[in-house]
């Protein structure tokens, strides 16, 4: 007999492993194909590709501290939200985008993961700007992470809401 809340797991599942997949593949392709630092315009005056090592987390935050504590600290974090992500599949209701969108959280932050526990920093290379204010540097995990938590916020405002109320019938609720 299988375990009811298992059948919650193969979308986020393979969402998660389609993810971290495309990223690994994509910075594989960044590290080989572009030079460290040299900006290659795709689209001029906004969009390119430039090659960086990013030691710390979002927008390089925490960076300029001591990776002695901040990489243990940040490959721990990353596997606790890893663990809490994987719990919060068990207990959601399976409709709507949110397990397309927990798994592309899951797969972002496995993507990530593996870049910051085998080379000690996250390889970034896509590069939004205008003029000369940039966005700071991203990679293909981070896209999927935005939209996982995108698509979660579109599933709380859209899906059916319970009212708590379990005094009430179900069919007066």
């Amino acid at each position: 007999m299988a375990v009811p809340f298992l059948r919650k797991f193969p979308v986020p599942i393979v969402s998660a492993l389609l993810l971290g997949g495309a990223d690994q593949a994509t910075k594989a392709w960044a590290v080989r194909t572009l030079p460290l630092f040299e900006l290659r315009d795709v689209v001029p005056g906004f969009f390119g590709l430039v090659y960086v090592r990013n030691t710390g987390v979002a927008f390089s935050l925490l960076s300029n501290l001591d990776p002695g504590w901040v990489h243990p600290f940040l490959i721990l974090a990353t596997v606790l939200a890893m663990g809490a992500v994987l719990a919060y599949i068990a207990v959601l209701p399976c409709s709507g985008s949110a397990p397309v969108g927990l798994g592309l959280i899951l797969g972002g932050a496995i993507g990530n993961l593996i870049d910051r526990a085998r080379l000690g920093y996250v390889v970034d290379f896509l590069d939004l700007y205008w003029r000369d204010h940039h966005w700071p540097t991203f990679n293909v995990a981070d896209v999927g992470i935005t939209v996982g938590v995108v698509l979660l916020l579109i599933d709380m405002v859209i899906s059916p809401k319970e009212t708590g109320d379990a005094s009430r019938p179900a069919a007066d609720r």
